[in-house]
């Protein structure tokens, strides 16, 4: 067992960088979970590097097999901390690497520039509760392994590949793998989503909370869908419709 005392040392800094800073998680493929929950699904999944518990904490024997197990002091523990009522136990991971996200045959969520994180971490537990076999996140969407989106998603970043991409290059991939794409919003021939019949296979892009999906993608896209309101509302929240139509498509 490793202990540290000391919110200077060397270790407690590159945490707290993955914590704060996009760059620092991307450049090295690795990031933090706070939290029991998040802890043992980052166990499951095989992909602790560093277990984090504070000194004060009662944890599971076996948790001391999971990676390299530390023991922080009380003071380092709120050091990490990103919840007010933190339960003061950590894991630092590593992402899933994935070489070919796009396969024929399957199902995907594309987000096009969905802002908040918490929105964003919705949409990808979501997925992972419809059985999506990928989450597309395109350019100006929150970063999925933001603390907020981590919360949000309870867990599913670990059941599910998560991939950054340029949605251009994805949209591309799934015509070429014969995968019909729909796209979220309004447009002349835009139909209601229950009049769209899919095969088991396909891509949904969803879209930025005020503006929708991109009119690029929308153009490039096989099918335009909405969901019908009958009530007086303007829009739905962007996790709400995701979960709508994942559920009418994939379930």
């Amino acid at each position: 067992m490793k202990r540290i005392e000391s919110t200077s040392n060397a270790l407690v800094k590159q945490w707290k960088k993955l914590i704060q800073k996009k760059k620092e998680r991307e450049t090295t493929g690795e990031f933090l979970v706070e939290g029991v929950h998040l802890v043992e699904e980052a166990i499951k999944a095989g992909a602790v590097i560093h277990l984090i518990v504070s000194e004060e904490v009662d944890y599971p024997e076996s948790w001391k097999e999971a990676g390299v197990f530390v023991e922080v002091t009380n003071e380092v523990a709120r050091e990490l901390q990103e919840t007010e009522t933190s339960q003061h136990v950590f894991a630092h991971c590593r992402k899933e690497a994935v070489d070919q996200p796009i396969e024929a045959g399957k199902r995907y969520l594309l987000i096009d520039a969905v802002q908040d994180p918490g929105n964003v971490g919705t949409m990808i537990r979501t997925a992972d509760a419809a059985g999506i076999d990928a989450v597309i996140v395109g350019k100006g969407s929150a970063d999925p392994y933001n603390a907020k989106t981590l919360r949000s998603a309870q867990g599913s970043h670990f059941h599910l590949p998560i991939v950054s991409m340029e949605l251009e290059e994805a949209i591309e991939q799934f015509q070429c793998a014969s995968i019909p794409v729909l796209a979220t919003g309004w447009s002349k021939t835009a139909k209601s989503y229950r009049d769209v019949t899919l095969d088991e296979t396909f891509a949904l892009i969803v879209g930025n909370e005020g503006a929708g999906v991109a009119p690029y993608y929308m153009e490039r896209a096989d099918e335009v869908v909405y969901i019908p309101m009958p009530g007086r509302a303007e829009s739905l929240n962007v996790g709400i419709a995701t979960g709508i139509l994942l559920f009418h498509y994939a379930v």
